[in-house]
């Protein structure tokens, strides 16, 4: 369900309400995997990580943008969204706890654009991204 915004209601520095994502555990990245088709074993096989130099699997970068995407939609509709992109900063850990934030950097008569990140509790930037979304008309429909 997205949240109903006026135009007039987003201004410079509008925050979205942030996503607090439960744990990540071992079975979110099996149901990952297998949704995603990404199998890659640093994601879901501990020997496989360790061997590859980590303490554990982490998870897909995929599926934190999915968060971010949540985390837009909730905002406004998904056909309002008409870009969305991230750069992957850091790796999140296995049971990690990921908020979803997004604040407007810039705005005009048509869209806003976002400013969206991944933070981990220890204040680890795992994905940091912009997204531009169109904003509901102010025209209303005569009767």
């Amino acid at each position: 369900m997205s949240i109903q915004l006026s135009p007039a209601d987003v201004r410079i520095g509008t925050a979205l309400p942030a996503l607090v994502v439960p744990p990540i555990t071992r079975t979110t990245l099996a149901l990952f995997a297998g949704a995603s088709g990404d199998h890659n074993p640093i994601h879901i096989d501990l020997d496989f990580a360790r061997a590859a130099g980590f303490d554990d699997v982490f998870a897909h970068g995929m599926l934190n943008m999915a968060y971010l995407g949540r985390l837009l939609t909730q905002w406004v509709p998904q056909q309002q969204i008409r870009s969305f992109e991230v750069r992957f900063a850091a790796i999140t850990p296995v049971l990690a706890e990921p908020t979803c934030t997004g604040t407007v950097t810039a705005r005009d008569d048509e869209s806003a654009t976002l400013e969206i990140t991944v933070q981990l509790p220890d204040g680890t930037v795992t994905l940091r991204g912009q997204a531009v979304v169109t904003l509901p008309s102010n025209e209303k429909t005569e009767q």
